[in-house]
């Protein structure tokens, strides 16, 4: 991860809807545990300034265990797509396209797992990543 973004961590998700809203509960905590890294909630459909390289944390749907996912193909063959993890992927692989994405690492959380669980797990993958 280049040194502008290394420190930077988007959470994706709407804390309105229980299902999508975990990565979003579980801020707080991770922003304790990394001190230095900053999380920072963001739609993934609304305008924002797109870092070339990005770590994402989002729920993903039909997901064992958290799950490190280094390009957005995987989740091509996914079946059971929420409309919003539908457009979150169709714009992340637009931008990927138009060459404003080069990177991405989303850190995938499963859907229904508990927060003790879901946060213990996170920050092991967080430190493979950003170590």
């Amino acid at each position: 991860m280049n040194h502008q973004n290394q420190n930077r961590i988007f959470v994706f998700g709407n804390p309105d809807l229980e299902m999508d809203s975990l990565p979003f509960k579980l801020m707080p905590k991770l922003a304790e545990a990394f001190p230095s890294m900053r999380f920072e909630l963001k739609d993934p459909n609304e305008e924002w300034d797109v870092p070339e390289e990005m770590v994402v944390i989002d729920a993903v749907i039909d997901l064992e265990k958290v799950t490190i996912f280094n390009d957005l193909e995987s989740f091509d063959a996914s079946p059971h797509l929420s409309m919003h993890d539908f457009d979150a992927l169709s714009n992340l692989k637009y931008l990927k396209k138009l060459g404003k994405l080069k990177k991405i690492t989303i850190i995938g959380v499963p859907v229904g797992i508990t927060e003790e669980e879901a946060f213990e797990n996170i920050t092991k993958r967080i430190r493979e990543v950003v170590n």
